[in-house]
């Protein structure tokens, strides 16, 4: 069976997976106007998931317009790793990505994440149970085959797997990937890949920090080389990230240091269009009803974010609108009056409130339409 990684253009230019920002909603948004070529969720952790919290679900919605999209999850049990598996499979997920780079306290310490830099053989294990979790569905496992999940998790997960396309209900490719850091406290590539090498993952997202960097200095593309290097031959693919600012830089990128691909991050908050051919002129991709022929598209897609954000994640427990803020703050930042714009902004509490105050502010640069 073919992976999705083999369907996808050369080189790669993904989104980034970033905790607390990459939601269904915002994926659907930066897929429609800037439409990179891989979409990964939030982190999900894997013990939580395995004994069915169900809250997290919301952190796997998707829609069929984002695909192709993997699963990110992270934790240090692989039991629990072997669990998820089969549900992201039942999900309908194309691939399943494993984080081994987050640099948080709480995640790191505890050994996950960018911890299990530190605990190679433990790193290769999970790789291997989750592959194994893939071939439990493959041999027919369903949700109800988990013994430690609530039914009603089971039934939902089952429920969903029963409205997905048909050829996503049918057994299918679903590759194991890794995304990770060059190193725990310094670079350690010449120890650290070959380790995941040998676990043999469809392919490796390297962000060019240490866990000690996190998201400071500058990210450390020559040691990306260096990976691209090692697993030459090995039919990994290797993906780039840290600093890359838009597609034209990417492609930049993909030619000095050999990498398949790239993934972007940061440069992608409130502004999709970085995945444009042309991060400065992206008219193609402005097909959004109040977008194309906008003075300030980007808020015309504040609004459109805001409205998806609330019409589905409101049901959800724990919902907020108060998240959507950070959003909205970056959808802001370019326009004339951005720091009053923002103060409004971060004071709304629902769609509505934003449209209003979107619609207020487009009038008072003197672009009376309405704001979609």
């Amino acid at each position: 069976m073919t992976s999705f990684w083999n369907t996808l253009p050369r080189p790669i230019i993904g989104l980034a997976p970033m905790d607390g920002v990459t939601d269904h909603p915002f994926r659907h948004i930066q897929k429609r106007y800037g439409n990179p070529d891989l979409l990964v969720t939030e982190f999900v952790r894997v013990e939580r998931l395995a004994a069915g919290e169900m809250k997290l679900l919301r952190m796997l919605l998707y829609d069929e317009s984002q695909r192709p999209i993997a699963a990110q999850v992270y934790g240090t049990t692989p039991a629990a790793f072997r669990a998820v598996a089969v549900l992201l499979c039942r999900l309908g997920f194309d691939g399943i990505d494993i984080n081994m780079g987050c640099p948080s306290s709480s995640v790191a310490e505890n050994g996950a994440g960018a911890g299990l830099i530190r605990t190679p053989e433990l790193a290769t294990e999970i790789i291997a149970a989750t592959r194994a979790g893939v071939a439990d569905w493959h041999n027919g496992a369903t949700a109800w085959d988990l013994p430690d999940l609530p039914p009603e998790v089971a039934e939902l997960v089952e429920m969903t797997h029963a409205q997905l396309p048909p050829r996503f209900q049918q057994q299918r490719s679903i590759p194991v990937s890794v995304k990770t850091r060059i190193g725990y406290d310094q670079p350690q590539v010449d120890n650290w890949i070959p380790h995941l090498l040998d676990a043999a993952p469809a392919a490796i997202g390297i962000h060019g920090r240490t866990l000690a960097q996190a998201y400071g200095g500058r990210a450390d593309w020559d040691a990306i080389g260096r990976a691209v290097e090692l697993a030459r031959g090995s039919g990994t693919l290797v993906l780039g990230n840290g600093d890359v600012a838009n597609r034209i830089d990417g492609l930049a990128r993909t030619r000095a240091f050999g990498v398949d691909g790239v993934l972007i991050g940061r440069a992608s908050h409130g502004n999709p269009f970085v995945f444009c051919a042309d991060p400065d002129d992206p008219h193609e991709s402005m097909q959004g009803d109040g977008v194309a022929g906008s003075q300030f598209p980007l808020l015309a897609i504040a609004a459109e974010h805001a409205a998806l954000f609330e019409a589905s994640l409101s049901e959800w427990p724990s919902y907020s609108f108060h998240l959507m803020h950070k959003h909205l703050r970056w959808y802001a930042r370019r326009v004339p009056g951005a720091r009053a714009l923002r103060r409004k902004l971060i004071e709304a509490r629902t769609a509505a409130d934003v449209h209003h105050v979107l619609e207020g502010y487009r009038f008072s640069c003197g672009q009376p339409e309405r704001v979609a």
